[in-house]
């Protein structure tokens, strides 16, 4: 299997979490999805998962984990990452680097400022530490557009926010296909984890984090809001800062270097 990939869960209390796993390394690496985690789960994403980030296999064994399945209404950032924290025991691992996209760095924020012994190096992607007027309607917007059911504008929307106009229009030729393949039968856990989203908040907490850390984002982020990594980088001591000119949430995918940028950061500091 393409770097020792496999698919996996645990028990989470009555229900379970997804998890891939791979590579060859010894430190562990884990990485934690966005908000796309509520309309798709790693589960049987194990090959695609470890070929997208193939660059840590070497140096790594790579965990990257969802959410779990059944989620209770009011589940937060901070029940996500105290479900994470069994999921590392449970697992053994005593530390670990831990690396958040979007969301995934919402939660990484709140395993390294509860749970600070999990963490030994952080990195957080386009993320946010607090709330704006940018992430509260645009993340609203996606809420209505779940609760009527609209996989189609939310989908399309979801895609113009997240990836500049170079980008965009490679994809807008497949969007009447995407938005038919990926018609959802259920958008409940894609809500309870927006609405935890837009309830997040750790920005005067974040003088806690003691690890080294990795803040990375765009000049241009049209889902979290402009200056959100600077934001957490001045909060969080001793931090180092890249931002991408020109780009904005999807800058993980955008630009080249993001994930060179990260390994550089994890092995070097």
């Amino acid at each position: 299997m393409f770097y020792h990939c496999s698919g996996n869960n645990i028990r989470i209390g009555h229900t379970t979490m997804e998890y891939v796993m791979f590579g060859r390394g010894d430190t562990p690496l884990i990485i934690l999805p966005g908000l796309s985690d509520g309309l798709q789960t790693v589960e049987g994403n194990a090959v695609t998962l470890a070929l997208y980030y193939r660059l840590f296999a070497q140096d790594f064994k790579v965990y990257v984990f969802s959410r779990k399945k059944d989620m209770e209404e009011g589940y937060s950032i901070g029940d996500m990452a105290k479900d994470l924290h069994t999921a590392m025991d449970m697992l053994q691992l005593e530390q670990a680097f831990v690396f958040g996209v979007s969301q995934g760095g919402m939660i990484a924020q709140r395993l390294a400022i509860d749970f600070s012994d999990k963490i030994s190096k952080l990195v957080i992607g386009v993320s946010v530490a607090r709330q704006n007027q940018t992430i509260q309607t645009v993340i609203g917007n996606w809420i209505k557009m779940a609760e009527n059911g609209d996989y189609k504008r939310l989908f399309i929307d979801t895609m113009e926010k997240t990836f500049t106009k170079n980008r965009i229009q490679r994809y807008r030729f497949f969007y009447p296909v995407l938005t038919r393949v990926g018609t959802q039968k259920s958008f409940d856990r894609f809500l309870k984890q927006a609405y935890a989203c837009i309830n997040h908040d750790t920005y005067s907490e974040l003088t806690d984090i003691q690890c080294p850390t990795l803040v990375i984002g765009g000049d241009s982020d049209k889902v979290v809001g402009l200056n959100s990594s600077e934001e957490m980088a001045a909060q969080i001591r001793g931090s180092k800062l890249i931002i991408y000119k020109g780009l904005g949430h999807g800058a993980y995918e955008e630009a080249r270097d993001f994930n060179h940028q990260v390994k550089s950061f994890l092995l070097h500091g």
